[in-house]
C-alpha cells in the first residue's frame, strides 16, 4: 500500500503561485500513475493533472493547461504540483492520489490510494 500526504496550500491572491507536493510512504510512487484532483465546496471531485508510472507522460484538466506543472521527485517519492498565474476558481481542496488503473485515467475509479487534501485558496 502507498500513504500519501499533500502539502503546501494556502492563500494566495489571483496571479500568484504555489507549489504543492505529496509525500508517499510505504511503496515507491514511481510505481504507479500519480495524479491531482480537487474539489471545490459544492461540487464533484475535478481531475487536475496526471503523470504515468514511467515519468514520460503527462496529462492536464483543460481548466488549468499552460498554468499547473505536475512533476514527480523519485528520490524523495514525492509529488509535486507547480501552479502559476492562480485564479479564484482554483480554490479547492487538493487531493494527491495513485493507482494503476491505466484507463480512465481523468477520473477518481481509476486510483486506489489517496491523501488526505490540502486547501487552496485564491483571492480576487
Amino acid at each position: 500500500q502507498v500513504q500519501l500526504e499533500e502539502s503546501g496550500g494556502g492563500l494566495v491572491q489571483a496571479g500568484g503561485s504555489l507549489r504543492l507536493s505529496c509525500a508517499a510512504s510505504g511503496r515507491a510512487l514511481s510505481r504507479y500513475n500519480a495524479a491531482w484532483f480537487r474539489q471545490a465546496p459544492g461540487k464533484e471531485r475535478e481531475f487536475v493533472a496526471l503523470i504515468i508510472w514511467t515519468g514520460t507522460a503527462t496529462m492536464y484538466g483543460d481548466s488549468v493547461k499552460g498554468r499547473f506543472t505536475i512533476s514527480r521527485d523519485n528520490a524523495m517519492n514525492a509529488l509535486n504540483l507547480q501552479m502559476n498565474s492562480l485564479k479564484p476558481e482554483d480554490t479547492a481542496v487538493y487531493y494527491c492520489a495513485a493507482g494503476r488503473q491505466p484507463l480512465l485515467w481523468n477520473t477518481t475509479n481509476a486510483y486506489d490510494y489517496w491523501g488526505q487534501g490540502t486547501q487552496v485558496t485564491v483571492s480576487s
